[in-house]
């Protein structure tokens, strides 16, 4: 390929770059304004100017050759820059404007992020926010969306990730349910009480706990583990919560869902000594891909809830557990 006649493949690298992030021809030539025969041509076209197979073609799916997944990354750091170029006059008005995707978890979307997304909203009066809500794992290239929350120990790889507050799991009930059933000092007593879990695997009933630093009785067991049974079961962690103030026994759920059950009395939190230490422990991360060319707008709403949410979990104290 001679020196400049890169760039009269240009467009065919935009077109690569969208087929290959959206995994579809139909969904990047919607995306692009043009035929899926048209955007099929124009990778064969940019697959023939450099002399190899791109994508492997089935029925079933699109997938990167060896050579196609090096021709991706360098493609996509190109049209990255090139949305870079075309956001300048951003960076020099009055501020960022344009409209922000960002998803994030049911109840910590509803919990947590909707009340930092309307004080952003506040600040930032040309920006629009679409607040995606989804308990799943969403894919910020493949679906087009700009940012994701994700509750988690392990961010993955290939994204930029910025911790915004730990989030712990913790015991709550009512107090009807723990007058009627008697008091809860020790995490072996849960055995003899109505326990809601999460039931999504094998063990979710196999409750662990750790003493926390700072604990009262320090000739008790650092660790321990029981069994627990109860009436209820439920993956969701605000049906769980809701159970609890049904009376219907001690919950386990993010702390971050029950805080306003807690301060309003109505949960009081059991076996505060101990941490749970359960299968979902980690962080909540605000996750995009990797781009030296940043939207403002982006930038503005990350920096926003990472500023916000370090400052109020700096207000509480939790132990790293999950979501």
């Amino acid at each position: 390929m001679g020196t400049n006649s890169f760039l009269k493949v240009l467009p065919e690298m935009v077109t690569f770059v969208r087929v290959a992030e959206l995994g579809s021809f139909s969904a990047a030539a919607d995306l692009l304004g043009m035929t899926p025969s048209a955007a099929s041509r124009q990778v064969k076209r940019l697959e023939k100017e450099i002399g190899v197979q791109l994508l492997q073609r089935t029925t079933r799916q699109l997938r990167l050759t060896e050579p196609g997944a090096e021709a991706f990354a360098r493609c996509r750091e190109l049209v990255l820059a090139a949305q870079g170029a075309m956001e300048i006059g951003q960076q020099f008005a009055a501020g960022p404007s344009g409209l922000v995707r960002i998803s994030a978890p049911k109840a910590f979307a509803r919990r947590v992020l909707h009340a930092h997304v309307l004080e952003f909203l506040r600040r930032y009066p040309d920006v629009d926010v679409q607040l995606i809500v989804a308990d799943r794992d969403v894919d910020p290239i493949r679906e087009g969306v700009d940012l994701v929350v994700r509750l988690t120990t392990k961010p993955p790889e290939g994204l930029v990730a910025r911790r915004l507050m730990p989030v712990a799991h913790i015991l709550c009930a009512s107090p009807r349910y723990l007058a009627a059933h008697g008091p809860i000092e020790h995490p072996r007593d849960l055995a003899a009480h109505s326990c809601l879990s999460l039931g999504e695997h094998e063990r979710d009933n196999h409750w662990r706990f750790g003493r926390e630093e700072g604990g009262k009785n320090k000739e008790e067991d650092e660790e321990a583990e029981v069994i627990v049974r109860g009436r209820y079961v439920s993956n969701h962690s605000e049906v769980r919560l809701e159970g609890a103030l049904a009376d219907l026994g001690v919950a386990v759920v993010p702390a971050f869902v029950a805080q306003q059950a807690l301060d309003a009395g109505s949960l009081v939190r059991v076996l505060p000594g101990w941490e749970y230490r359960g299968n979902y422990r980690g962080h909540a991360y605000i996750l995009y891909p990797p781009n030296r060319f940043m939207a403002p707008k982006c930038r503005a709403l990350v920096d926003h809830l990472v500023s916000a949410l370090s400052a109020s979990s700096a207000g509480r104290a939790q132990p790293p557990a999950g979501s």
